[in-house]
């Protein structure tokens, strides 16, 4: 499924519409460059499961938990991860496998660790269309 957003705004209601349909146990992979939109996106899902704290990207912790909502969240950021040993040092099967929601920001990472059946979200920009265009590409693995 691919969706075009034209405003940051529209990114946010993306990710609304996708968190107040999550599950337990769904696991969501986002690509995409810096200043892409990952955390805005990141920022609907968690209203969507009903997170009401501000959502930051988690870059130097490399996950954050989230419980008060809907279902628990768990938010991870691995851009400065070194190696997927790091990974395995913070427990991230507990979370991926669990009953929350996890949801990964730069998981091309970490392709090796991540679950078959997943969604995999790619944000894109396309300045030809705009400076707040985007091409945002869900696809469901299994």
């Amino acid at each position: 499924m691919i969706i075009e957003t034209n405003s940051a705004k529209e990114t946010f209601e993306l990710g609304v519409r996708i968190g107040q349909n999550c599950t337990p146990g769904e696991v969501y992979t986002l690509i995409g460059d810096l200043g892409v939109g990952k955390t805005v996106f990141t920022q609907g899902v968690a209203k969507g499961l009903k997170i009401e704290e501000p959502i930051s990207s988690p870059t130097f912790t490399i996950v954050q938990v989230y419980e008060e909502g809907r279902l628990p969240f768990y938010h991870f950021d691995v851009y400065r991860i070194g190696d997927v040993e790091e990974m395995e040092e913070i427990g991230y099967e507990d979370y991926i496998y669990g009953q929350g929601v996890c949801l990964i920001e730069w998981a091309n990472l970490i392709e090796e660790i991540l679950p078959k059946e997943r969604k995999e979200i790619v944000i894109e920009k396309d300045l030809e269309k705009g400076f707040d265009y985007r091409k945002i590409t869900i696809t469901e693995r299994k």
